[in-house]
């Protein structure tokens, strides 16, 4: 086992342990393969910040006497996630260079739980994209067709699963930005309930819609990490008291009894026939494997991205008003206060997160309130109870595509609307704050296609029962 692609990373951690492989051949087969991919900025660009010596300090202080359950394993973590010991930058002009002075506790959790954290990963500017184009540092390339974006916003982070640099990666969703690159680079994404994972030290973009996600290579891989960073934080106050049960342990679960909706609104007639084809393949494994297959309805899904597109610029907005050159980050001078800030603003923030913070002013100033945002979080109470309606009705979980395309070239949605589709499968789930994951079940032209669960509130582990039955009834056929 020379490499962090040979093993699981739960298999990875156990050779570790047994004294087959040290921690420190384990990270530096990480380096490795990030220059063996071109991992920086000259070559696939999914990497922002590489840190080795950090690593290694990291990794000689593990200790074997009470290893944890990510001893030496090597993590990525996307760019807006806090760290001490590399820049925490969104992928911004306004932040570059900047280091957090304290640490998310999602990455303290994985650090006691032995992880080591290699490199920061790119994204779109402040979570705010669906391709890691939007990147103030340039976009990101899918490492399974460089020619073709990673998806986003957390595009770098699957991207460095995609590539085996790591097992594990950490990302953050608002409207499906760990599921839609997941799906677009063939590998496992998990968005939690929200309120399953701490957000403190997770830089706001929508804080009623933001989480933090994972990325494995294999469900097992996702599952593992999401046990480790999952669970009641005394510093986030939206983090919820529920417990957390083992999700590895969900891989010895059945489908027997499981009933499985099939939402008609996320088959449209219009939907890519191979990409119908993948899905309905992996419906009908679901059958053999004892589940029951029922055609429900989710009548308010049609308007989520209309919805989502009015209450996360507006939240953005606000957020974002602290990015103002006062405190940190860049700062341009002018000729007074107001001028700093239009110069500071105009210079640090891309034309994506200027136009979202424009548009999220705009519907929450006077005259214009009422009429978008407050009807638009209308709407998205009606959204959160078509999911509660059909929970309730003896559904356990929700199947559909991930996406509506594969990976799409770099530079082929010059339209944002265009590219504001792309989330079209995922952003419902944000708007209700259930569980969903994306995992690979199959291939168009060589591209992964991701089918997508959906689950009640904190219902992750019926997810992953799911999630681990079909990922070994596809086999390879998911890879191909």
């Amino acid at each position: 086992m020379t490499a962090p692609d040979d093993a699981s990373a739960a298999e990875l951690r156990d050779a570790i342990v047994r004294g087959e492989l040290t921690v420190g051949a384990a990270v530096e087969a990480s380096f490795g393969r990030a220059e063996q991919v071109g991992a920086g900025r000259d070559g696939l660009n999914i990497l922002l910040y590489q840190d080795r010596n950090s690593a290694r300090r990291q990794a000689s202080a593990l200790r074997r006497a009470h290893p944890g359950v990510l001893f030496g394993v090597p993590v990525v973590i996307k760019d807006n996630i806090a760290t001490l010991d590399m820049p925490t930058s969104c992928a911004s002009r306004i932040l570059e260079g900047y280091v957090s002075p304290y640490e998310a506790s999602v990455v303290r959790r994985l650090r006691d739980a032995g992880a080591v954290v290699v490199a920061k990963s790119n994204m779109d500017e402040f979570a705010m994209g669906s391709s890691t184009e939007h990147s103030a540092f340039g976009p990101a390339r899918n490492p399974l067709a460089p020619d073709r974006v990673p998806g986003g916003s957390s595009g770098g982070s699957a991207a460095s699963v995609a590539a085996g640099i790591v097992r594990i990666a950490l990302g953050s969703e608002t409207g499906g930005s760990v599921r839609q690159p997941a799906a677009f680079c063939g590998v496992v994404g998990v968005k939690p309930t929200y309120g399953r994972v701490s957000r403190y030290g997770l830089v706001a973009f929508a804080s009623s819609l933001d989480q933090i996600g994972v990325f494995g290579k294999s469900v097992d891989d996702a599952a593992l990490g999401l046990e480790t960073i999952a669970g009641l934080d005394p510093l986030d106050s939206t983090s919820a008291a529920e417990p957390v049960p083992s999700y590895r342990d969900a891989a010895r679960g059945g489908l027997t009894g499981v009933v499985i909706g099939r939402p008609r609104e996320y088959f449209p007639d219009h939907l890519d026939a191979r990409i119908r084809t993948r899905c309905d393949a992996a419906l009908e494994a679901l059958r053999r494997l004892g589940a029951e297959v029922r055609d429900v309805s989710l009548p308010h899904s049609a308007l989520a991205i209309e919805v989502y597109y009015i209450i996360a610029p507006a939240e953005a907005s606000s957020n974002l008003a602290r990015f103002d050159g006062v405190r940190y980050g860049l700062r341009i001078d002018g000729d007074g206060l107001s001028a700093m800030y239009e110069a500071t603003r105009s210079r640090g923030f891309g034309p994506e997160v200027t136009r979202r913070i424009l548009l999220g002013t705009y519907v929450l100033s006077a005259g214009y309130y009422d009429a978008y945002y407050r009807k638009a979080q209308q709407v998205r109470a009606l959204i959160a109870r078509d999911f509660a309606r059909v929970f309730a009705g003896g559904v356990h979980l929700l199947f559909t595509p991930t996406t509506p395309t594969t990976a799409f070239p770099l530079g082929a949605k010059s339209d944002p609307y265009e590219m504001y589709l792309a989330d079209l499968f995922t952003c419902s789930a944000n708007l209700a704050g259930v569980p969903a994951m994306s995992l690979p079940i199959g291939r168009v032209d060589g591209l992964p296609v991701g089918g997508q669960f959906i689950a009640p509130h904190f219902g992750e582990r019926q997810m992953f029962v799911a999630a681990y039955a079909l990922e070994r009834a596809l086999g390879e056929v998911a890879h191909r």
